[in-house]
């Protein structure tokens, strides 16, 4: 296994994900201009304790699962500074991490297979009809392209898809971002998703 850079998040990001990130800590910019020079790519851990940005007193916790991260496109609009646009990829468990010179995260990844095609059985209908109803109302206030945080091709039909893309937007705790990146069942997680819509009142009528 490839020792693969780390950037711990207090968010998941999930495959087909998009990601915006503002890079300015030392720890991480060296890392981003090496992806971008090797046209590689990074780890996107959820924090289980700990903050984004390093502290001294602080202590991050990472979770055992994330996804790997492809940059779509960068700046850096003044020294010091990169403007990130990512895409989710490919999730993995997270076997081994350690902490470097100026509190980089690296780790040994296992790459986990990608979501199976699964159709979305009528019981799970209304979490992918209140989504279709969320992207047009998005679409309706901006026009559709890089804007949008949920980019097509819009696959409502597929169980992994529309549970991945509720995952990102739902405020969830950082151990339920993780059982669900952990969860291979694609159904599954569709099931545990509309769960909680229903349980916030937010499936539409």
């Amino acid at each position: 296994m490839n020792t693969t850079p780390l950037f711990p998040l207090g968010r998941a990001l999930y495959p087909e994900g998009v990601l915006h990130l503002r890079i300015f800590e030392i720890r991480y910019l060296d890392m981003i201009k090496q992806c971008i020079a090797d046209q590689s790519s990074f780890g996107v851990v959820p924090l289980l304790a700990g903050h984004e940005v390093r502290t001294p007193e602080g202590r991050e916790v990472l979770a055992d699962f994330g996804t790997m991260a492809r940059i779509e496109q960068w700046n850096a609009p003044m020294p010091g500074l990169l403007q990130l646009r990512c895409v989710g990829t490919t999730r993995f468990r997270l076997v081994a991490s350690e902490q470097r010179k100026y509190g980089l995260w690296v780790g040994q990844v296992e790459p986990l297979a990608d979501d199976p095609v699964v159709p979305i059985p009528a019981a799970l209908q209304p979490a992918a009809n209140t989504l279709g109803r969320l992207i047009a109302e998005l679409q309706q206030q901006r026009a559709a392209g890089p804007g949008l945080p949920i980019e097509p091709p819009f696959r409502l039909d597929e169980c992994g898809w529309v549970a991945n893309r509720w995952a990102e937007m739902l405020p969830l705790l950082p151990p339920q971002q993780r059982h669900l990146l952990a969860d291979d069942d694609p159904e599954s997680r569709l099931d545990q998703i509309q769960d909680i819509l229903k349980r916030r009142k937010l499936l539409a009528e």
